[in-house]
């Protein structure tokens, strides 16, 4: 069932929920979180239909917060709160408060979001667009056990990671690194088939993918080894290469569901990698409440690091030997006369050969 309410308030809401459920013949609440969606008009259907389909495994009361612009200044000063209570079936196994907010209640919707929460519950917001630069000190973050962003939909999702790692608290997380966990899985699987170590790796997927970004500083952090990462036409990762003391380990996924997972001295074998919709990435985070510590992790490793280390081409071993070649090399340049330079830069080259 559905139940309108307009220039309503928190309270009445609370009213309209009760009798609501009475109504439909269930008076308890059965729900085990809160989730608070924030997000436009634009995004509001598809937000709430994933949370709808993920209240099948995490039944909950699902809080839409859409911040309406008020054109005119008389409208910006004048506050109005409407509602849209959904029980029932128009609800999956939960409850849903649709709420839109005009006016001066725009900048308070923690006030209008805080007496419509599940007493002694847990509690989710997720920003599927425009998500704070940091999430823990948004009004309506710091009511939130779990923090969940979708660095994805940013305008610029690569500079968006060096933010979330710089405002990182602990309860943060991204749909990006969800989208992850199977890559995360069989790599993990595939390393501990074989006795190997690993010297370096490569993460391929499309541009302005952070996926791609957190898989390299994941395996850059775990393996501590460079990590490369090269483009490609997508969908999404597209391939992982890892080369090891017993020849290369490679997953491939080029059509975005089926993936092949090769390694040396095996037979190749298929994997069911397909790309997950936001309905299963948000279900998996809401089944562990708790901060995610491998998440902080990889996010804090750096895209600087991870650069600085790709772009290594030679052992640290080999260091000193390479300048004390380049040293022998200038000091043959610098005592070469001027009149023959060329007649002298060959001994430099045999030296930088060897």
């Amino acid at each position: 069932m559905k139940t309108d309410l307009t220039d309503t308030t928190s309270s009445k809401i609370n009213k309209a929920l009760v009798l609501g459920r009475r109504a439909i013949g269930t008076p308890a609440v059965g729900m085990v979180l809160t989730l608070v969606i924030v997000t436009d008009e634009e995004n509001a259907y598809d937000a709430l239909k994933a949370a709808n389909e993920a209240s099948r495994e995490h039944p909950s009361r699902t809080l839409v917060v859409i911040k309406r612009v008020s054109r005119s200044p008389r409208d910006r000063a004048k506050a109005r709160l409407d509602a849209e209570v959904r029980l029932g079936a128009d609800a999956s196994t939960g409850e849903t408060v649709v709420l839109r907010l005009y006016g001066e209640v725009v900048d308070h919707a923690q006030s209008v979001v805080l007496p419509l929460l599940l007493p002694d519950a847990p509690v989710v917001v997720w920003w599927p667009v425009n998500a704070p630069s940091d999430p823990a000190n948004d009004p309506l973050g710091a009511l939130a056990q779990r923090r969940v962003t979708d660095t994805y939909s940013a305008e610029q999702p690569i500079q968006e990671l060096t933010a979330r790692a710089d405002a990182y608290t602990p309860g943060d997380t991204d749909l990006s690194w969800t989208r992850i966990t199977p890559w995360r899985s069989m790599l993990a699987a595939a390393l501990d088939q074989v006795v190997c170590e690993v010297t370096s790796a490569e993460v391929e997927g499309e541009e302005f993918n952070p996926s791609v970004e957190l898989l390299a500083m994941w395996l850059a952090d775990r393996l501590k080894v460079p990590v490369r990462r090269s483009k490609s036409a997508g969908p999404g990762l597209t391939s992982v290469r890892m080369e090891t003391s017993s020849g290369p380990i490679v997953l491939d996924r080029p059509d975005g569901s089926l993936a092949t997972l090769s390694i040396q001295g095996q037979p190749d074998r298929g994997v069911a990698l397909k790309r997950r919709d936001t309905a299963e990435l948000i279900a998996e985070e809401l089944r562990r409440l708790d901060p995610d510590d491998t998440y902080a992790t990889a996010l804090r490793f750096g895209l600087e690091r991870l650069d600085e280390e790709a772009a290594t081409t030679a052992p640290e071993a080999a260091g000193p030997a390479v300048e004390e070649t380049v040293a022998v090399a200038e000091t043959v340049v610098e005592e070469a006369p001027a009149a023959k330079p060329a007649a002298k830069k060959s001994p430099a080259k045999k030296a930088a050969a060897k």
